[in-house]
């Protein structure tokens, strides 16, 4: 490996630790769209989307590590980006089997909430759901 700056990225929700490690490069999805951070950023604090992180893994061009997060908020300054997420897994831990499950009850629950016109129940439906398919999609299902 090359001597490039680096910076770490360190991932926590309630449960605690879910991901820590140094990389030359890492892109954020936030609700303002994707945010790209290389060694020296500026600092900054975000809103995350539920959506995924994507940690480059050393000078592999196009290799990266993806973690799924549930939303939350990242704050980058001094080289260290620290995700503070809801919920959040590695690709290779993500089950889903439990994951289709829960993309199931979600639409389910949707259509309920709908059929009743409980826009608080839709809403939260809605974020169950998001947060299913994102599981799905980074696993590659």
């Amino acid at each position: 490996m090359t001597d490039q700056k680096m910076l770490t990225v360190n991932v926590v929700t309630p449960d605690g630790s879910v991901y820590e490690k140094q990389t030359p490069f890492v892109i954020f999805k936030t609700t303002l769209g994707e945010l790209g951070v290389l060694p020296d950023h500026i600092p900054f604090l975000a809103s995350l989307a539920i959506d995924e992180v994507r940690v480059k893994q050393g000078d592999a061009e196009d290799k990266f590590e993806e973690i799924a997060v549930g939303g939350g908020f990242v704050e980058f300054s001094n080289n260290l980006a620290t995700v503070v997420a809801n919920s959040a897994e590695r690709k290779e831990n993500i089950d889903t089997a439990r994951a289709a499950r829960a993309r199931k009850r979600a639409e389910e629950r949707l259509e309920k909430a709908k059929q009743a016109h409980d826009t608080d129940q839709v809403k939260r439906a809605e974020v169950s759901l998001r947060r299913a398919i994102n599981r799905l999609n980074i696993a590659g299902h």
